[in-house]
C-alpha cells in the first residue's frame, strides 16, 4: 500500500490531505460539544489533548489501520473538517466525517465522502464499508444514502460525553 501520509485527494472545491499537527488549533476550536452531539467522541479539553489525539491518528496511519484526512477548501486552504476511513486493515472499513459548524449546509460533507470513497474503491479490498450514524443526524444519513448505503442494523451506545446515541449502521458495497 502507498505511503498514506502522502494521500492527497481533490474534488471540485476541496482538498483532502493526511492529518497533521499544523491544523491542531483548528481542530481544537471547531470540534465542539455542538459538533459532537451525534458522535461517539467528545471534544478535547485542551490544545495539548487535541495534539495527542492527532499524534495517535498519525501513528494509526503509519500502522496502516486508519486514514484520517483534513478537509480544506481548495481556493484558500481554509479548514473545513475531517473525514476518515478506519479499520482499513480489515474487510469492513468504516467511513466517518465531521465538519465545522460554518461549513454545514454547503454540500462539503457529501463532496468529501465521495472523494474518499473513490480512493477507497481504488486502493482497498473490502466486503463492505460501514457508516454508523445517529438516526437524528439527517444530513449525515443523506450522505450515506447518496453513496448507496443501506441500513443494516440499529443499535444504541453511550458516547464519551455520556449521552445515548440511537444509531443506524449503513453498509455500502462497491
Amino acid at each position: 500500500m502507498e505511503n498514506l501520509g502522502k494521500v492527497s485527494l481533490e474534488s471540485e472545491r476541496l482538498i483532502l490531505q493526511a492529518i497533521s499537527l499544523e491544523y491542531t488549533e483548528d481542530v481544537f476550536r471547531e470540534f465542539t460539544s455542538e459538533i459532537t452531539t451525534f458522535m461517539y467522541p467528545k471534544p478535547a479539553q485542551s490544545l495539548s489533548e487535541t495534539e495527542k489525539i492527532i499524534r495517535d491518528m498519525i501513528i494509526q496511519r503509519e500502522n496502516h489501520t486508519d486514514l484520517v484526512l483534513l478537509i480544506l477548501k481548495k481556493d484558500n486552504l481554509e479548514f473545513v473538517g475531517i473525514c476518515e476511513v478506519g479499520a482499513i486493515d480489515t474487510d469492513t472499513p468504516e467511513l466517518g466525517i465531521w465538519l465545522k459548524k460554518f461549513a454545514h449546509g454547503h454540500g462539503f460533507g457529501r463532496e468529501a465522502i465521495y472523494a474518499l470513497k473513490d480512493w477507497v474503491d481504488k486502493n482497498l479490498e473490502y466486503n463492505y464499508l460501514s457508516y454508523p450514524v445517529d438516526k437524528r443526524n439527517i444530513p449525515s444519513r443523506k450522505i450515506a444514502e447518496s453513496i448507496g448505503g443501506k441500513v443494516f442494523r440499529e443499535f444504541q451506545q453511550i458516547n464519551k460525553s455520556g449521552h445515548i446515541l440511537d444509531e443506524v449502521e449503513y453498509r455500502i458495497y462497491k
